[in-house]
């Protein structure tokens, strides 16, 4: 499909264009409720593994399986992303299992209960380069982990990826940069511009029309389903973080439901 974005301005940083698995709905939607949260980013904090898991028994492979709340995200009726147990696999490992996994340019995810993930790219050497705390760094995953296990996310967003070689150019182009410098909110929008490319993960990256928004599904249930309507990918992600971070669901906009 044509990448329909190209009309957007690009921001600080030159950026590779790909393609838009979005198409255009001209069907009129609510406007739901647009606005931001502060910086959420997480601390990543250090609480040892057992606090982080202590309801959950690893399996005979070394894979943890949390109690996760389930997403999948829609932009004119194409899905975006999708976090569901029926169709991904979810479980997470410790990361000495995580790093042989592992390649250069693949997107890492660490998590734990009650807490916001935390994304970042595989470099080599145990290293990623990842956003925290304002600032774009090179550090050991060992060290960031703080008893967090992981997985490797590169198919939860469905945007075609950037060749490993130019996630990388992307990653480390970046590195030393700070808050002011930086249009990223959250290591998740970071992250995943350095493997799409794409500007949406941008705070501020795209330009907010009737005729293009999204849709967060939370799958709460299998009979319920919240939806909410976003008009920013980068607003989408952020409230999904706070849900993931808190377990509570704002009340943004309702799309099945009464505002």
């Amino acid at each position: 499909m044509g990448n329909q974005l190209d009309r957007i301005t690009h921001l600080n940083y030159s950026e590779l264009p790909t393609g838009d698995p979005s198409g255009i709905e001209k069907d009129e939607l609510r406007v739901g409720v647009a606005y931001f949260f502060s910086d959420e980013e997480e601390e990543l904090d250090d609480r040892s593994q057992s606090d982080n898991y202590k309801d959950q028994s690893p399996s005979k492979d070394g894979h943890v399986l949390l109690n996760e709340i389930e997403y999948s995200a829609f932009c004119c009726q194409e899905c975006i992303f999708s976090k569901l147990r029926e169709n991904e696999d979810l479980n997470i490992y410790s990361v000495k299992t995580l790093l042989t996994m592992s390649k250069p340019g693949d997107l890492l995810e660490l998590v734990a209960n009650d807490q916001p993930p935390h994304w970042a790219i595989y470099d080599r050497n145990d290293q990623v380069i990842h956003l925290h705390k304002g600032e774009i760094r090179k550090d050991s995953l060992f060290e960031i982990s703080n008893g967090r296990l992981g997985r490797i996310v590169n198919n939860r967003y469905r945007y075609r990826p950037l060749p490993p070689d130019l996630v990388m150019q992307n990653a480390s182009g970046h590195l030393g940069l700070s808050s002011g410098e930086i249009c990223w909110t959250n290591s998740e929008s970071f992250a995943a511009w350095c493997r799409f490319g794409k500007r949406e993960f941008k705070a501020g990256g795209e330009v907010q029309t009737a005729e293009q928004q999204y849709f967060l599904k939370v799958h709460l249930s299998e009979n319920n389903v919240h939806t909410l309507v976003f008009h920013s990918l980068e607003d989408l992600i952020r409230e999904r973080r706070k849900v993931d971070a808190s377990g509570i669901l704002k009340e943004l906009s309702l799309v099945n439901g009464k505002e």
